[in-house]
């Protein structure tokens, strides 16, 4: 493809995106597509010759979008929030036409450069604790996820509480980890990867806000002393993926210092509300925490995938994952004017993942990614209210931000028939989890298309279908 076919075609495609917002409403937002229905309308086999560009996006409209569940749909409460806006898509399009790889400084410094400085930003934009900045000895790294935070994390912990033996001579069966019961599922994901294995993961119980109770968990502790282990590592919540519960950050903090135990918070989702001062309380006890993730691309307008890794001594973790092939030595290696990601990762390539983070901090501004935060909490709080005004439902937790937890009172079916209508019918999507062991359903508000119209008509059509199972 020439540089006259790129414009081209390339114009075509931005065109099609910015179309395909504009009727993002007219699509069901859950694809009704059935298993096997875009591969059966696809060739066997792939085209010898090459094809027109005009018949690969003919085919993405015609094969391939019937197909998509609408994320980005004003009407798309389930999961989590997954922003994208123009700005993150324009970025993301930069950082695939450089087409580097940021493995290291030397592999390309703007790479590395922009993203100390993006993390440095997001320290002082969320007034996260400064031992995260790295003029404080700290530091932070875009991972693609939560979950590789979370693994990061917890190599950095087991090497710490063996002195670097694990990586020598293997795994001791005597480290324990300790998470809630309301954990995301990606800690046991992690013990297991870790070599420490899922029978070492004590699962703390909750209190009646689904938070972690202190007391059992340093009863667990003690009991866990007692039989020889060794605890290493407290995976914390700052807003839980089934209910945004928040863990008690200051007490679970004193107690890693107490025990020596690694404390690591996932604020995967909510960590975006600490732009605005009003939501800080969610940061309290993180002082006392190791390291820290959150991720934009769920609620500060930065599409997939994007997640921000903080951590109090970056050596704990560099020193738990650096290897020194002949080919990657440079004449800066292993000094401290540069850093070099790929030891701060699983995987050794990495993305320009801070360009479009850059693009975005700069387009929107503290002041408008605040006001984005605002509007999707003040739209879950009239949801809320919506619920509460309903005698035949029932709130089934505390919504302190933008997700609204929920059921029809009766039996787990009904609940279950009503979660299944609503989306079948294609004008919302929305999900279900278990609290106190009920079938509950999730709404959660956060897209930056999402008027107050949206949700009060969503809320009419939950009321309508729900007519027909009371």
């Amino acid at each position: 493809m020439n540089s006259k076919e790129f414009r081209k075609n390339g114009k075509n495609v931005i065109d099609w995106i910015a179309d395909y917002y504009e009727r993002i409403e007219n699509f069901s937002v859950m694809s009704r597509a059935k298993v096997n229905d875009i591969r059966k309308n696809l060739p066997n086999n792939p085209p010898i010759n090459g094809e027109p560009f005009e018949s690969i996006m003919q085919d993405l409209e015609d094969k391939i979008l019937p197909g998509i569940t609408h994320w980005q749909s004003p009407n798309f409460y389930g999961f989590f929030p997954a922003n994208s806006s123009s700005p993150a898509i324009l970025g993301e399009l930069l950082s695939s036409g450089f087409g580097i790889n940021g493995m290291i400084w030397a592999s390309s410094p703007s790479c590395t450069e922009l993203e100390t400085h993006m993390m440095d930003w997001l320290v002082n934009m969320l007034d996260l604790p400064k031992h995260f900045h790295s003029s404080f000895g700290g530091g932070g790294v875009i991972q693609d996820s939560a979950s590789s935070a979370t693994l990061c994390a917890l190599l950095a912990a087991r090497e710490k509480a063996t002195n670097g033996a694990s990586n020598i001579k293997g795994v001791k069966k005597d480290l324990v980890i300790y998470c809630s019961t309301q954990s995301h599922s990606s800690i046991e994901k992690a013990v297991k990867i870790a070599g420490i294995g899922a029978e070492n993961l004590r699962h703390i119980n909750v209190n009646h806000s689904f938070a972690m109770k202190v007391d059992d968990l340093e009863k667990n502790i003690k009991y866990d002393i007692n039989q020889g282990k060794i605890p290493a590592f407290v995976f914390a919540t700052s807003g839980t993926t089934s209910s945004t519960a928040f863990d008690p950050l200051i007490g679970i903090g004193e107690l890693c210092i107490k025990y020596n135990i690694w404390l690591h918070v996932d604020a995967a989702m909510a960590g975006t509300a600490a732009l605005c001062e009003e939501f800080r309380w969610i940061n309290e006890g993180l002082e006392n925490a190791d390291s820290y993730c959150f991720n934009p691309h769920k609620w500060m307008l930065t599409n997939f995938d994007c997640d921000a890794f903080f951590i109090k001594n970056p050596k704990t973790l560099t020193d738990s994952l650096s290897i020194q092939p002949e080919y990657l030595k440079t004449n800066l290696n292993g000094s401290d004017t540069v850093i070099d990601y790929r030891d701060w990762q699983i995987p050794l390539g990495r993305r320009f993942r801070a360009l479009k983070l850059w693009f975005v901090i700069r387009y929107y501004g503290i002041k408008g990614l605040k006001a984005h935060v605002r509007k999707g909490v003040k739209l879950s709080q009239i949801f809320q209210k919506l619920v509460q005004d309903d005698n035949r439902f029932e709130l089934m937790a505390p919504s302190p931000l933008n997700l609204v937890c929920f059921r029809i009172k009766g039996s787990d079916e009904i609940n279950e028939l009503l979660l299944n209508h609503l989306n079948m019918a294609g004008d919302m999507f929305i999900t279900h989890t278990r609290l106190n062991g009920k079938y509950t359903l999730r709404f959660c508000v956060g897209n930056p298309l999402t008027k107050r119209y949206h949700v009060e008509s969503s809320w009419e059509k939950i009321v309508k279908a729900a007519n027909k199972f009371i």
